[in-house]
């Protein structure tokens, strides 16, 4: 499985675990919950719920017993709405607690922060902090970059690197306030993410 398969299939499950939905109204949710970045089309949602229907995570269900089947004149589609088994929660609870090195980094991280709420207080603080490390190392990785290019840099290329940095520096403050939440066991609001809301 691709990585991005992976991080879709956590998407899924996860939004299927509120609630019973149809492909449409799905991939709506997908968007708005993971950032218009990372929208999904049809042609790769649909594979990926056949996919969770074949391994028996997902059922497939048709609300419209009146149904009439889609001709070329009539135009009609069914809505098959798709919903969670047994094999799909538990699928679901195994990804939600996986906290090792994929956790951390920037696409699996958006998609395991917006499922916190369900997620076990030692899960999260095991991905906060893996996450602040990795981004620490890219910090320290773009300084050294940064400061060995920088003579020989023009101004908008410059910018551009200070601007990369910039918005790390602000992701790990994010982290840090998280993480000092997480440790006072305050339960109380959650720090907004840096840039206006969007994960990188």
């Amino acid at each position: 499985m691709s990585r991005r398969s992976g991080i879709l299939e956590f998407a899924v499950l996860g939004l299927l675990h509120d609630s019973p939905m149809h492909g449409y109204e799905l991939r709506k949710r997908l968007n708005v919950l993971l950032g218009s970045f990372r929208a999904f089309s049809y042609g790769t949602l649909y594979p990926c719920l056949k996919g969770l229907v074949a391994q028996g995570y997902l059922v497939e269900d048709n609300p419209d017993a009146e149904y009439i089947p889609a001709t070329a004149l009539n135009g009609k589609r069914s809505k098959i709405v798709y919903r969670l088994t047994g094999e799909g929660k538990q699928r679901f609870e195994e990804l939600l607690a996986d906290s090792g090195p994929d956790a951390w980094e920037d696409e699996h991280f958006g998609v395991h922060f917006a499922f916190f709420g369900q997620t076990d207080r030692a899960v999260r603080m095991r991905v906060l902090e893996g996450r602040r490390n990795r981004l620490e190392e890219r910090l320290e990785r773009m300084r050294a970059s940064l400061a060995r290019t920088r003579e020989r840099l023009d101004a908008y290329t410059l910018e551009l690197q200070r601007h990369g940095l910039e918005s790390v520096e602000r992701e790990v403050r994010w982290l840090n306030e998280l993480i000092e939440t997480e440790r006072a066991n305050r339960g109380g609001r959650v720090p907004a993410p840096p840039g206006g809301g969007d994960q990188q």
